[in-house]
């Protein structure tokens, strides 16, 4: 008896032990290898890298995708545990009132009352002979490796979308650097055309045509002062710290990335998240359609008692108060208003439409592929055309200067070549950073792998 007590013990500190250990949630783990450093470490940008990760350390989107991934890991825990035995520990403590004259054939039993004092062990086992419960783990186990691919995803846009904006910024600095110089130049030619005006040289038009210029450059100047601080702000959100400013390298300091191939094979799909998260999709419901058609089996349950038995508070741990049951359950729904065969159908159709959106997520991810490849291109060439015609501006400013030098132009005629070059040297940094960014874009509908282990025949 002594023994059977600690036996009751032992199980009743095994079972609270089990219900409060792990209470603590772990820390949610990140994956620097999303990150994919290596690949940004060839925009040959200290500050870029620097940024993303802190980018990686601070951002919420982030945490809240490594959080999902716990989350559903537990949901995994929780189904696996239905495959396992189930042990409880239940007391129950009852008084019962009887009435008088309670017949039982010839014995007649009088008014009674009495206490009930019960201490059970209970323990049962749904035994999985179809593999239903198994198809269940298997199927949230594909939800996980759903939410893995969504939190990759938001890696890989995080990164892109950050990478864009850092390079817009870029962009923008440069141009308020050369708009002040458009500014000054502008400002040099309103100053000696009303000379020509003062003087009889030019008409009212022409003068008011140059400060009405002057006005329209200061404008631009305020909007690219407002677009750098909308990017300054929106980068600071993805930093998660909204008081630092954001290092950033000088756009002559900015190079190109060269050698990429144009030219890609169709299992480039299989990187993508959105890819990979449908195969998933259809695995998952393929074992919720399985698990349907075992619901119309029976079920059988294994299941036992052993505990203790009293009437009396005394007596409760006597040996002749222990008792001990054990048996098996089967059971089959013989009726259940068509919900059955409603879930089956139900599944079926769902794995009808995970199928088709399948086959759309395909042609998407090819499409955009095709498109981002395709801006990527037109992006290069025009980054070169720009390169070419800002030569050739350069050198019809340097001939103007020339000329003046000789007494062959004037001051205006060299304000307004300056002009001109500053205006086209606009063009090719917008034309160098549209460049980057496609470049980032590709690597975005890549599935974020580095484009130069990429290669085959073309879409």
């Amino acid at each position: 008896m002594k023994k059977f007590c600690i036996y009751i013990l032992f199980t009743c500190l095994l079972l609270a032990n089990t219900a409060f250990a792990g209470s603590k949630p772990a820390e949610p783990e990140k994956h620097i290898e999303y990150m994919n450093i290596e690949w940004w470490e060839k925009f040959n940008d200290e500050n870029l890298t620097d940024n993303l990760l802190k980018v990686y350390e601070k951002n919420y989107d982030l945490k809240n995708a490594a959080l999902k991934v716990k989350e559903n890991e537990q949901l995994v825990k929780m189904q696996f545990a239905n495959e396992l035995p189930s042990l409880s520990l239940s007391g129950d403590l009852s008084r019962d009132l009887r009435g008088p004259y309670q017949q039982y054939g010839n014995m007649r039993i009088p008014t009674y009352s009495q206490y009930n004092y019960l201490l059970p062990i209970t323990a049962a086992y749904e035994v999985d002979i179809w593999g239903a419960n198994r198809l269940k783990t298997k199927s949230v186990k594909q939800q996980l490796e759903i939410i893995k691919q969504a939190e990759r995803a938001t890696y890989i846009a995080l990164c892109s979308d950050f990478a864009a904006d850092y390079f817009n910024l870029i962009k923008t600095d440069e141009f308020l650097n050369i708009q002040d110089k458009l500014i000054a130049v502008q400002a040099d030619i309103v100053s000696k055309t009303k000379d020509k005006y003062e003087i009889g040289l030019c008409p009212i038009t022409e003068l008011l045509a140059e400060e009405k210029l002057l006005t329209t450059l200061k404008e631009e100047k305020n909007t690219h002062i407002k677009t750098k601080e909308t990017l300054i702000n929106s980068l600071r959100v993805y930093l998660a710290d909204s008081s630092n400013g954001i290092a950033r390298n000088k756009y002559d300091n900015i190079t190109l990335i060269k050698g990429i191939p144009t030219e890609y094979g169709t299992e480039i799909i299989e990187n993508r998240p959105d890819y990979l998260q449908e195969e998933d999709n259809i695995k998952r419901i393929g074992f919720d359609v399985r698990v349907a058609k075992r619901e119309f089996l029976p079920k059988f349950v294994i299941y036992g008692q052993i505990g203790l038995n009293a009437y009396h508070l005394d007596t409760l741990f006597n040996s002749a108060s222990q008792f001990f049951n054990a048996g098996i359950l089967p059971s089959l729904d013989l009726f259940s208003g068509g919900r059955k065969l409603a879930l089956l159908r139900y599944r079926k159709l769902e794995y009808e439409e995970a199928l088709n959106s399948y086959q759309k997520t395909i042609l998407e991810c090819i499409k955009e592929i095709n498109s981002s490849l395709a801006e990527y291109k037109t992006a290069s060439e025009n980054c070169e055309e720009a390169l070419n015609r800002l030569k050739m501006q350069e050198e019809i400013y340097s001939l103007m200067e020339d000329k003046h030098t000789i007494g062959a132009s004037s001051d205006l005629d060299v304000l307004y070549a300056k002009e001109a070059y500053l205006a086209v040297k606009k063009e090719e940094v917008s034309n160098k950073i549209n460049s980057l960014i496609a470049t980032i874009g590709l690597y975005k509908a890549a599935g974020g792998i580095d484009l130069y282990k990429l290669n085959g025949t073309s879409l």
